[in-house]
C-alpha cells in the first residue's frame, strides 16, 4: 500500500470485515475513575457493546452512575462471584486493581462469560497464566485491554513497518510520563506494590513495551532496566524507570516512564531507510498526528482525534460476535508480564536479563 493510500484511509477499521448483528452485554467489574470517565462513555458511543451491569463495593453510591448511563443492574462483588444476575450480561470488563484481576476474570470464565481485562493481566506470570487457562478451558474470548493496538495511528504505523516503508527498524524510542499525585492521592492503590504488582513500569511503562512489541511483531530477547524512587509516597514502588529492549533482529528499543514528571508521551521508530514519529501516543486520546520520512520523501498527517477506548470495546464486541480471536489476547498479556518480571530482575541485579 502506497504511503498516500495509508494517509487517505487513515482511520479505517481494517479489522471490521463483517457486519454482525446485536451487541455484547457487558458487566463492568470495578467502577472507578477510568470506568466512569472513559469506559462507560466509550461503550455508550460504540456499536458492538452495551453496558448492562455494574459491579461495585458500593451499589447504593453507584446507582447514580448507572442511571447516568442507563445501566439497569448494579450488584456487589460477592453477588458477582456467586453468579447472581449472570443472565444480565454476556461478557465482563475487569477494571479493578491489578492483584484482583484473576479473581474476577476467572469467576467470569466459570460463569461462561467472555473477558476483557485491563492490563496487566495480573501481578505475576502465574496469575496471568491462570486467567488464560481458565478462559481457554471455558472456551470464552479473553482480550487484554491494550487499546493502542486498535487505535488508527498505531495500526497504520504497523502497516508501514510491515511494508518496509522505513526499511529495517534499527532503533525505537518510547517514553510516557504522568504526574500521578496531581490526579490521585498518596493512598492510591497504584502505590501499593501488593495491589499493583509494581510501580510506574507496570502502570505506564507497559504502554511503550506492549506497543513496541506489537509494531515489531516480535518479543524482546533481552532487557536491561534501572529504577529509581525519591522517597515517600513512592518508597514502596518504582517512581521512574528506564529500560532497553533487545530483539533478535538487532533492533533496540529505549524506553522511559515516570510517575513524577510533566505529562508527556512519545514514540519514534528509526529504520535503515526512514523514520516514523507519533505525537503523544500514550496519553489518553491520541491526536492522530504523525510524521513519516522514507528516503527523500517526508509526509505529515494530522487528522481528527479517535477515541481509542471506544475502538477497543467495539473491537472486543466485534470479536465476540464474529468468533474472531483478538490480537491482544491472553498470551499478549503474559508476554508483557514476562518482560516486566525480567526488567525488575535486571534493575535489582544491575545486569542484562535474557528472555527465552
Amino acid at each position: 500500500m502506497a504511503l498516500q493510500d495509508t494517509f487517505a484511509h487513515f482511520t479505517r477499521r481494517d479489522w471490521e470485515r463483517d457486519a454482525p448483528e446485536g451487541t455484547v452485554r457487558l458487566a463492568l467489574v470495578g467502577v472507578g475513575g477510568f470506568a466512569q470517565n472513559r469506559a462507560l462513555p466509550a461503550i455508550a458511543n460504540g456499536t458492538y457493546c452495551e453496558a448492562t451491569t455494574l459491579v461495585t463495593s458500593s451499589p447504593d453510591r453507584t446507582r447514580s452512575v448507572a442511571e447516568s448511563f442507563d445501566v439497569p443492574h448494579v450488584v456487589d462483588y460477592d453477588s458477582f462471584l456467586a453468579g447472581d444476575h449472570a443472565e444480565t450480561y454476556d461478557a465482563v470488563y475487569v477494571a479493578t486493581p491489578n492483584a484482583t484481576h484473576g479473581t474476577y476474570a476467572i469467576a467470569a470464565a466459570a460463569h461462561g462469560k467472555h473477558v476483557i481485562c485491563e492490563k496487566p493481566l495480573e501481578t505475576d506470570l502465574e496469575g496471568a497464566r491462570g486467567i488464560a487457562t481458565a478462559c481457554d478451558d471455558a472456551d470464552v474470548t479473553l482480550m487484554t485491554a491494550y487499546r493502542l493496538q486498535v487505535e488508527p495511528t498505531v495500526r497504520r504505523t504497523r502497516e508501514l513497518v510491515r511494508n518496509g516503508v522505513i526499511g529495517d527498524v534499527v532503533q525505537v524510542h518510547g517514553g510516557f510520563s504522568h504526574p500521578l499525585l496531581e490526579h490521585a492521592g498518596p493512598e492510591t492503590w497504584r502505590l501499593d506494590p501488593d495491589l499493583a504488582g509494581g510501580g510506574v513500569l507496570v502502570d505506564l511503562g507497559v504502554y511503550p513495551l506492549n506497543t513496541i512489541r506489537y509494531l515489531l511483531d516480535a518479543d524482546p530477547s533481552g532487557i536491561y532496566a534501572t529504577t529509581h524512587s525519591s522517597g515517600e509516597p513512592f518508597d514502596a514502588v518504582d517512581e521512574h524507570v528506564a529500560f532497553q529492549l533487545e530483539f533478535e533482529s538487532c533492533a533496540t528499543a529505549s524506553c522511559t516512564a515516570s510517575f513524577d514528571a510533566h505529562a508527556s508521551s512519545r514514540l519514534e521508530l528509526v529504520g535503515t531507510e526512514g523514520m516514523i514519529s507519533i505525537t503523544s501516543p500514550f496519553g489518553g486520546v491520541v491526536p492522530q498526528e504523525m510524521v513519516v520520512e522514507s528516503g527523500d520523501m517526508r509526509m505529515e498527517y494530522t487528522g481528527p482525534s479517535v477515541d481509542e477506548v471506544r475502538e477497543e470495546f467495539d473491537y472486543f464486541g466485534y470479536c465476540v460476535l464474529t468468533g474472531t480471536d483478538p490480537e491482544p489476547d491472553g498470551e499478549d498479556g503474559i508476554a508483557d508480564l514476562r518482560a516486566i518480571e525480567a526488567a525488575y530482575e535486571s534493575a535489582e541485579t544491575g545486569c542484562r536479563v535474557d528472555l527465552e
